[in-house]
């Protein structure tokens, strides 16, 4: 059974109330719909698809980079611009909870021959300078070259302070390091944080951000950064076959999302914690609990049997042990999420 599955006793397409599996389970909506059927596409590898040059330029502008590229997947985008920083032989250093490192089957190595230095974060996920400036190597032919730091926020839902993020950046950049950010669920943070788009992605020479989470749209990320690392990036797009032709109708629903779906993702953070603070009365298990996520750990023994409970009450969950991931997004309305709890409270009685 996949991690991100869940038990189920009927068919998975029937009767589902609340999925909560992840906020890649969002479906476009009429409008998001709608704005796909009209988009005007071109050939986007000939560079002559405006609705993809409209969605890195608006994307460029709200984030304060130079330039941008749209990937069809986040962790092509990710790997790319670990390309585009680092050669075959250098290093990058990340935090050993990210998602670069655990959950993208380890592509900058396999593909880019790159070495991945994973080092511990602490509690909110944040990367401590100190740590940082102790991982960096010298320039000695013995060791891997130390070229990028690679930063997350949000990480499993925790949002990472400003303060915290610019520390760690600085401390790479002073050793002439440069930065990456993988921003999957950037403008979640940013709602939390209450800040700028620009001030997060200022913590950084690129970032990545995706579309297709919280934002709900069927799929795309977005690389920026200066133009020189953009022009590598659309490059390396190319190597690993991510390039796209009338990928207009994608873009397309990015623009839509960033148009309306931001202001959102605070329902879903508030939805999370109601989630959140249901299960904790409960107590029966550790709760944690961040922005549109919480992490549910109940006793041994209950994964299974708590899983079926919930998919026969129409309630999805994932199949992570021992902490149960699960992630509020724009698809779990009120009524879901009632339904969810409801499922929860009906199982420990």
């Amino acid at each position: 059974m996949s991690l991100y599955g869940n038990m189920n006793t009927k068919d998975d397409t029937q009767g589902c109330a609340c999925d909560l599996r992840s906020d890649t389970m969002t479906q476009p909506d009429d409008a998001m719909r709608a704005a796909i059927s009209t988009a005007i596409v071109g050939d986007d590898v000939y560079s002559e698809d405006p609705s993809v040059t409209a969605l890195e330029t608006r994307m460029s502008q709200m984030l304060g980079k130079e330039a941008a590229v749209f990937f069809p997947t986040g962790t092509q985008c990710n790997l790319a611009a670990v390309m585009a920083h680092c050669g075959r032989g250098d290093e990058v250093i990340i935090g050993d909870s990210y998602h670069i490192y655990c959950d993208e089957a380890a592509g900058a190595s396999v593909l880019a021959g790159v070495s991945m230095n994973a080092i511990e974060t602490e509690p909110d996920g944040a990367l401590s300078p100190a740590l940082v400036s102790q991982n960096i190597k010298d320039d000695d032919p013995h060791y891997a070259r130390s070229r990028l730091l690679c930063l997350e926020n949000t990480v499993g839902g925790q949002v990472i302070s400003l303060v915290k993020m610019k520390a760690a950046a600085q401390v790479a950049w002073n050793s002439g390091l440069a930065v990456h950010l993988d921003g999957a669920r950037f403008f979640n943070a940013i709602t939390v944080l209450g800040c700028q788009a620009s001030d997060l992605a200022n913590c950084a020479d690129t970032v990545s951000v995706c579309l297709s989470k919280g934002l709900g749209a069927p799929a795309g990320s977005v690389l920026l950064g200066n133009q020189d690392l953009m022009n590598q990036a659309r490059r390396n797009r190319k190597i690993l076959g991510g390039a796209m032709r009338q990928a207009g109708v994608l873009a397309a629903a990015g623009l839509y999302a960033l148009d309306n779906n931001i202001p959102d993702l605070a329902q879903d953070h508030a939805r999370a914690t109601r989630l959140g603070d249901a299960l904790s009365r409960l107590n029966v298990g550790d709760v944690k609990h961040g922005s549109n996520m919480l992490f549910f750990t109940p006793a041994p023994g209950h994964h299974q049997p708590l899983g079926i409970h919930m998919a026969n009450a129409g309630v999805r969950i994932g199949g992570q042990s021992p902490a149960i991931r699960m992630v509020v997004h724009r698809d779990v309305t009120d009524e879901g999420l009632d339904t969810a709890i409801a499922a929860f409270r009906s199982y420990y009685s």
